[in-house]
């Protein structure tokens, strides 16, 4: 009879385990679509140090063309006066967090001007995120043109 009682116990505190950690990851997972979000408010206001705290120095960003970018040039392409971003907005995103690692996946959808021509792209794009000293940064980051003739669903 001890021993049953011993075993219900266990096997109660490893549930109760079980949830703990998945409201943990749970809160987790919302702390990066907040940052997701101010990812996005960062880039329509073009604000170069907002991104700079939110992307990891060893950031490798692949465009919907297929060309990879360092952190540095990532800032360097979002500060060019060619590239005038007026809304920035991701949706269906879902968000996994493994430890002090999370990958975020969704659609993105930007538009604005480029070289003074206006564009509106709408992007599947996958975010990988890790935390370091309590602080989440964004190691790599990588996005496919969806086209018109795809849906995005």
């Amino acid at each position: 009879m001890k021993w049953a009682i011993v075993a219900v116990s266990l096997v109660l505190l490893g549930v109760g385990l079980g949830r703990a950690q998945q409201a943990s990851d749970s809160d987790e997972g919302g702390r990066i679509l907040a940052l997701e979000k101010a990812w996005n408010h960062a880039l329509e206001q073009k604000d170069t140090t907002a991104l700079d705290m939110l992307l990891a120095n060893t950031l490798v960003s692949v465009d919907i063309d297929g060309s990879i970018s360092s952190k540095s040039e990532f800032l360097a392409s979002i500060e060019s006066p060619d590239y005038q971003p007026s809304q920035a907005v991701t949706e269906q995103t879902a968000v996994q967090v493994y430890g002090d690692a999370a990958v975020v996946v969704g659609i993105f959808r930007v538009q604005g001007t480029e070289k003074g021509k206006p564009f509106v792209h709408q992007e599947r794009f996958v975010d990988t995120w890790i935390e370091t000293n309590s602080t989440w940064q964004c190691v790599a980051t990588t996005s496919a043109l969806i086209t018109a003739k795809q849906s995005a669903d």
